[in-house]
């Protein structure tokens, strides 16, 4: 067996075993015990599908799923999105390093920058078309897929964020999923949240589990 410290509770003294053989573990301190399955939804907040997936993925295999032609284009149209918001989550952390205005907010409400880095807090600026100069297809499909842009009666495409303290939202794997932010100064709303996208549905998400996860 494996023996370590138990990630359930604090210990000086390791009584946290693991079986290969018996594919089970047990802490004998606080009597936390399972399969590998049971460790990932306990330990790492996932529910039972997601659990399976990621032991799969982490052997190379792939669980095999019967979908209908809806489900397997939201599926298709799901990876496509996730790599636009991470693109995004990325300028807008990055815009945050030269926003003093919006460093200064934060800082004024206690927040360090120790905690916006973990929870990847960014800044959207002040402009219309901020993310062109990262998107350039900025007038494709994906943006607007992602709740990131909207389009004017004129047609014309826009930042949905702007002047922003931006909070990405990140779903149980790390996978950015949508944003909030909170505007700079006296617009309207106060607050804004990404709408439902094929990627994210507010009444399955809850902020900020991912980062209270045990390392």
């Amino acid at each position: 067996n494996y023996v370590a410290c138990c990630p359930f509770h604090s210990e000086k003294t390791p009584s946290f075993t693991v079986s290969q053989t018996k594919q089970f573990y047990h802490c004998f301190g606080c009597g936390a015990h399972g399969t590998a399955v049971g460790f990932l939804m306990e330990h790492g907040g996932m529910g039972f599908v997601e659990a399976v997936k990621d032991l799969a993925q982490s052997v190379g295999m792939k669980v095999p799923e019967v979908r209908t032609e809806t489900e397997r284009r939201r599926a298709e149209q799901g990876a496509s999105l996730y790599e636009v918001l991470l693109r995004a989550a990325q300028h807008y952390r990055a815009q945050l390093k030269d926003a003093a205005h919006a460093i200064a907010y934060l800082k004024k409400r206690g927040v360090s920058g120790e905690i916006a880095k973990r929870f990847g807090i960014g800044y959207a600026p002040d402009e219309w078309q901020n993310l062109a100069a990262v998107f350039t297809d900025y007038e494709g499909k994906a943006l607007a897929e992602a709740g990131l842009v909207k389009a004017n009666d004129d047609g014309r495409r826009y930042d949905v964020f702007r002047n922003r303290i931006v909070f990405p939202i990140v779903d149980v794997r790390g996978n950015v999923i949508g944003f909030g932010g909170r505007v700079l100064g006296d617009g309207e709303p106060k607050y804004l949240n990404s709408p439902e996208t094929p990627v994210f549905e507010k009444g399955r998400e809850l902020y900020g589990l991912y980062q209270a996860r045990p390392p």
